[in-house]
């Protein structure tokens, strides 16, 4: 007899998302809108105006407690101790081996001393859970709380996204720099009548475009959700996230990377201290690594023809298999087929000729520098 598979959760968003026509699709555990008018349309927004994502899914985990700094310097590879009140750094949760049980940010906050937030991803938020908890035993100063399903977050990406939340909170968004983060107060709306909702708002994203994560109360999501609506921001669901990511040289936890790989072959080696810091967990098997030397490396491609490269399509030199495609799809900024795979080292020269086998055809691909696209 087979086990019934749990519900499917659902953000404080749903109903709204149901409202406005989105397509929902199960996706790490969740109800959440794969497109609303179309995943080409809603890309294009973000990379013109402002797009909108509930990306209330991921997981958001606060630290705080004299020893939140020292438990998270020992669990991830950048040097945490050193980042100053209201800053956030891309980084990862590493094994023993290296291997990257997920990829996250870090935050310090702005105002409370030793509180810090770590945001992981939906599909991998148990993982992460239990092997925080495991080591948590060893730091009696620090205390975990998970703060996912009272929270809602919401990325607002695109060019016209800072004057947009420069209009609706008064701390002016746009002085922020990349990964810097504020605690805003928005003022009385008087349509909706929610006043003085704290908004946490970091100038981060996962789209290539300037753009902010903004994290409220669950119950104050909606209505910050209307009030971007109605400053023209572009409700965009998962299928615009995936490509505008990828076109960005992104990397989705999963696909490109999992506990198998590490930073070093996934070409992130700059957002690991191996040098600069002391020990935490997975160091010694990364300066192994490095010793040795890398056997693959993860590369973008871009397709010489017509065609779509899909995950799982093998890569080839044109006879031999040399790996297989992690991430693959249509490029609207560039207007061809792009992707990600693993190759042997001595292959992954950008410039290098490979070729993606397309369901028995062989097209010919090109090694291209990451990003494919940058903004303007």
């Amino acid at each position: 007899m087979s086990t019934p598979s749990a519900p499917l959760k659902r953000t404080a968003l749903y109903d709204l998302h149901l409202a406005l026509g989105a397509r929902m699709v199960p996706f790490a555990g969740w109800e959440m809108p794969l497109q609303y008018t179309g995943i080409l349309a809603e890309a294009r927004a973000v990379r013109s105006s402002i797009g909108l994502f509930d990306v209330s899914h991921m997981g958001r985990l606060r630290f705080h407690g004299p020893e939140a700094a020292t438990f998270l310097d020992r669990m991830l590879p950048a040097r945490i101790e050193a980042l100053g009140p209201g800053r956030a750094r891309y980084t990862f949760l590493l094994n023993t081996d290296g291997g990257i049980i997920d990829d996250c940010i870090v935050s310090r906050s702005p105002s409370t001393e030793d509180e810090w937030m770590l945001v992981v991803n939906a599909a991998n938020h148990d993982a992460a859970v239990g092997w925080l908890e495991r080591w948590l035993s060893s730091f009696s100063g620090v205390v975990m709380r998970d703060i996912t399903r009272e929270t809602v977050m919401i990325a607002a990406q695109g060019p016209r996204t800072a004057a947009v939340l420069d209009s609706l909170l008064p701390q002016t968004p746009s002085t922020l720099r990349p990964f810097a983060l504020a605690e805003c107060r928005r003022p009385l709306d008087p349509v909706r009548s929610v006043a003085d909702a704290p908004v946490t708002v970091s100038r981060t994203g996962y789209t290539g475009e300037d753009g902010f994560e903004l994290v409220t109360a669950g119950g104050a999501g909606e209505s910050l959700w209307r009030l971007l609506l109605d400053r023209g921001a572009v409700p965009c669901g998962l299928g615009a996230r995936d490509s505008l990511r990828l076109e960005a040289g992104l990397f989705l936890h999963g696909n490109d990377m999992d506990p198998s790989t590490t930073p070093l072959e996934a070409g992130l080696e700059r957002f690991v201290a191996l040098d600069g810091k002391g020990d935490f967990v997975g160091k010694d098997a990364l300066l192994r690594q490095r010793d040795q030397g890398l056997r693959r490396r993860l590369v973008g491609f871009a397709m010489q023809e017509n065609a779509i490269p899909r995950h799982g399509y093998a890569i080839t030199d044109g006879a031999t298999v040399l790996g297989s495609v992690t991430s693959g799809g249509y490029s609207p900024s560039l207007d061809r087929g792009i992707g990600l795979g693993y190759v042997p080292a001595e292959f992954a020269a950008p410039g290098a000729r490979l070729a993606i086998d397309l369901r028995g055809r062989s097209v010919p691909a090109q090694i291209v520098a990451l990003p494919f696209y940058r903004r303007p």
